[in-house]
């Protein structure tokens, strides 16, 4: 039997911890960057607080010094640990781990007077942490999938809630006019779209007897149109959620979150030897 030169093993283990979650250390790893992920996004919505952040601005930047060194060792980890690096890096994943790293240390690279806003930019960027947080989602890739077989029927929705904002939100341009706030077709057409989605901010209001019918009609359309798109999704859902828990033979299957350590993709079956994405040996 050929066995792992001394790097490779390390690297095995690596991997092993950072991108499998059914380990003993990789359930560690991921519960300490579950953690990290939510201390940071609290520390930015802290440091917008003013009054807060002039009494403990020392304090919170030394905690994103910590947060952040933190996830510049995970993304070099990341790296290092798979055998086609910039897969990784041109990944979701990969793009957003990015993004969660590089805000404090721009802020220190274009750190000067005339360029304080951006700096508040950069460092408003740390806020994509929290879209790490899908990894700890076990059907992100199932409702992923989801969305992307419904995206035609979804498409097609949207297309018929616009005719339609647009037919009622002429209509009601007509019957109401500049007296009730229907200054212009585009802002009737505003109203229709708040009005269909049951937002309802009240800012414009149909006067007439005529015009209040139609919002009414509007009001109800809302509460089923809302219906239709979850309805596309929950279908589209469901159908993923059987078809990747049963074989060709129709017996159950289950999944874990064994990674491919040539292409980082997840979601193997507990009986696969091989990437279902790459056929390299897991």
């Amino acid at each position: 039997m050929k066995e792992f030169k001394p790097q490779a093993k390390w690297k095995s283990k690596l991997h092993e911890v950072i991108y499998e979650a059914d380990t003993p250390a990789g359930k560690s790893f991921d519960i300490l960057l579950f953690i990290l992920i939510i201390i940071s996004v609290i520390l930015v919505m802290l440091e917008s607080i003013d009054e807060f952040d002039a009494r403990y601005h020392s304090e919170l930047l030394t905690l994103e010094w910590v947060v952040t060194i933190f996830f510049t060792l995970e993304y070099i980890a990341r790296l290092i640990s798979i055998k086609k690096p910039l897969k990784y890096v041109f990944s979701f994943y990969g793009i957003i781990d990015f993004l969660s790293t590089i805000p404090l240390y721009l802020s220190y690279i274009l750190a000067g007077s005339q360029v304080l806003l951006a700096v508040r930019a950069f460092r408003l960027l740390r806020i994509f942490r929290i879209l790490k947080l899908v990894k700890f989602m076990g059907e992100a890739s199932q409702l992923q999938s989801a969305l992307r077989a419904s995206r035609a029927k979804i498409a097609v929705f949207i297309y018929v809630v616009l005719i339609l904002s647009v037919i009622m939100g002429t209509l009601m341009y007509i019957v109401e006019g500049d007296d009730s706030g229907f200054t212009s077709i585009p802002k009737s057409i505003y109203w229709t779209i708040v009005t269909l989605t049951t937002v309802g901010y009240g800012d414009i209001a149909p006067q007439t007897n005529l015009g209040q019918f139609l919002a009414t009609v509007i009001m109800v359309l809302g509460y089923g149109i809302i219906a239709v798109p979850t309805g596309i999704v929950t279908a589209e859902f469901t159908k993923n959620t059987k078809d990747n828990t049963r074989d060709d033979d129709g017996f159950l299957v289950h999944v874990n979150t064994q990674a491919c350590p040539n292409c980082s993709v997840e979601g193997h079956r507990d009986d696969a030897t091989h990437c279902y994405n790459c056929g390299h040996p897991l």
